[in-house]
């Protein structure tokens, strides 16, 4: 098969290869970048009951090489691969627990989430993409949470790349803000006075500032971004489902998987896997209040609406942004209505173009979630089996067990994506329990943090906090001086 070509949703004019992909980022017009369906590679049967008995590694080099075997050598994409999935690093585990259903524990990585699993990714092939260009970069990333811990941790000693991270100061748990702030060496954190939104518009006006750049590095493009919407963090979510199946007590059958959903990267990522020819018989996204999607798959509209507070907080998404690519896989175009003079979004998620409904509802189930079901779940499943779940896994059994109307006997899948122990106070009000600290975060709680903190306040608006003047231009000075002491 020949080299994959990605477009952006937006622009399909604009086609470039993957290594263009991951270090432009964001694709033209505010797109996404995609790749054809018809182009998106299909494994055989007998390569993917082969998978059956590999390492976790080896596995993601049998459904990454075909789309990037064009672009890194197959020795280079595997040792690249073994370090990423290093089992002593990021073991993971798929469990038997009742009937047929299983769960994959995508928890067990440096900073305990499934964001691990694409971060450690995306850094290491950024790192030898920058490599071989004789270049590097900074990444700069907005965090309300595990994603600044994850990607500081996967760029954490990476020779062609620093980072800097942005957090809100106390709206994150201690252990969230130690798992960037201990790290040191080329990670830089930074805890800015404002919420989360606050805290991403500074990481887009430095990444916007070319003057800036240059003026630092005689480089105006040394600013990137690790954004989820990258195609550097999609394309490795569509590993864990194959794995998944490797390990399941199945004779080759179709199975269910049940995605706790949020931005929809797992969810996107499994489409990918059914594609690629995994015998995914039905896609479950579960969501949790914010049931934008499932309405959508119920109406044929889409309407985008305040988001609701949640126990499973990082499914707190009104509008996931990889939804675009799910209407684009079915046919469709979806995109934000935008003010042409400043960029900001005016109306999300236009739709002008309809996807394929019929076979877009053939494929994918979405059920949402009420916030006492999430406590409801959680005691159920720890009286029942002594498994204890995080809120966010608790959407993906509670999901699994409506479609399935309680009966386990269908091979399924569920994605637990969080370690129980980040979340102890919700565990502890559904279970009665205090569910352990994980031991890295036990190690960190120890050692000494580095924090760079922007002590300018934001701007205080009618419609909630705003960044301000003061706040950029404390945070270039600070850069500055890492750069330029």
């Amino acid at each position: 098969m020949g080299e994959i070509v990605y477009y952006s949703t937006n622009n399909p004019a604009e086609r470039v290869n993957f290594e263009t992909a991951l270090l432009t980022g964001m694709a033209s017009n505010y797109g996404l970048y995609m790749m054809a369906r018809k182009d998106i590679p299909v494994l055989s049967r007998e390569r993917i009951e082969a998978m059956k008995g590999m390492t976790y590694a080896g596995i993601a080099y049998e459904v990454l090489e075909p789309f990037l075997g064009h672009e890194v050598p197959p020795a280079r994409l595997r040792s690249l691969l073994d370090d990423a999935y290093d089992t002593r690093r990021i073991p993971t585990a798929v469990q038997k627990v009742t009937g047929r259903t299983h769960i994959i524990w995508l928890t067990r990585g440096p900073t305990y989430s499934f964001k691990d699993y694409a971060a450690r990714f995306f850094g290491r092939m950024l790192n030898h993409f920058l490599g071989e260009r004789g270049l590097r970069r900074v990444v700069i990333v907005a965090t309300s949470g595990d994603t600044g811990g994850a990607v500081a941790d996967a760029l954490l000693g990476l020779d062609n790349i620093d980072n800097i991270v942005f957090y809100p100061k106390g709206s994150i748990s201690e252990g969230q803000r130690r798992q960037m702030t201990t790290l040191r060496g080329n990670v830089h954190a930074f805890e800015v006075n404002g919420d989360f939104d606050v805290c991403q518009a500074l990481a887009k006006n430095i990444l916007g500032d070319t003057s800036f750049a240059l003026e630092l590095f005689g480089d105006g493009e040394r600013f990137t971004s690790a954004n989820s919407i990258s195609v550097g963090r999609l394309l490795p979510q569509a590993v864990y489902p194959f794995y998944a199946y490797s390990q399941m007590e199945t004779s080759s059958e179709p199975f269910i998987a049940s995605i706790p959903s949020g931005n929809f990267g797992n969810m996107m990522g499994t489409v990918l896997a059914r594609q690629m020819g995994l015998p995914v018989q039905t896609i479950i996204c579960g969501v949790n209040e914010n049931t934008e999607f499932p309405d959508f798959l119920a109406s044929g509209t889409y309407t985008v609406r305040p988001s609701i507070k949640s126990p499973s907080s990082a499914m707190i998404v009104s509008h996931p942004s990889n939804l675009a690519r799910l209407i684009d896989f079915y046919g469709g175009h979806m995109y934000d209505e935008r003010d042409p003079s400043t960029g900001n979004v005016t109306r999300p998620g236009m739709i002008d173009r309809m996807p394929d409904m019929q076979a877009m509802r053939r494929d994918i189930v979405s059920l949402g979630i009420s916030n006492p079901r999430h406590f409801e779940t959680m005691k159920d499943v720890h009286e029942r089996y002594r498994i204890i779940l995080d809120p966010h896994g608790a959407v993906g059994w509670a999901a699994l067990e409506e479609y399935l109307r309680g009966k386990h006997d269908r091979p399924a899948v569920i994605y637990e994506t969080a370690d129980p122990g980040k979340f102890p106070d919700d565990v502890h009000r559904a279970i009665g329990v205090v569910p352990e600290v994980p031991p890295g975060m036990k190690e960190q709680a120890g050692l000494p943090e580095r924090i760079y903190s922007i002590g300018a306040e934001p701007e205080h608006t009618p419609a909630g906090l705003k960044l301000s003047p003061a706040q950029v231009s404390e945070a270039k000075e600070k850069v500055r001086k890492i750069y330029n002491p």
